[in-house]
């Protein structure tokens, strides 16, 4: 069994920074691939950004310049860098790991950017 926990959210102002982390248990970490997705109020989920297990990114192109997604298979972490953020950011984030027809769900940490 899979599970994956974020950290990292919270409140930072427009034009602010965060660094979410997703940590999995688990051993098939490095054969995954991770996603970060988030969910505003009264909008359906949707993919900010993926890796592949060959490190291979994709964006949503509403975040592409600003976001940045890593992994660490050492660590079976996964991150999200998020700069010059904007109000439209705010959401639960999540992370999620994709294996053969399976998916994993964190239990997901708010991002709030507000002045």
């Amino acid at each position: 069994q899979v599970q994956l926990v974020e950290t990292g959210g919270g409140l930072v102002q427009p034009g602010g920074s965060l660094r979410l982390s997703c940590a999995a248990s688990g051993s098939i970490f490095r054969l995954s691939a991770l996603g970060w997705y988030r969910q505003a109020p009264g909008k359906e989920r949707e993919l900010v950004a993926s890796i592949s297990s060959s490190f291979v990114t994709k964006y949503a192109d509403s975040v592409k310049g600003r976001f940045g997604i890593s992994r660490d298979n050492a660590k079976n972490s996964v991150y999200l860098q998020m700069n010059s953020l904007k109000p439209e950011d705010t959401a639960v984030y999540y992370c999620n790991l994709h294996y053969l027809l399976a998916d994993y769900w964190g239990q997901g940490t708010q991002v709030t950017v507000s002045s």
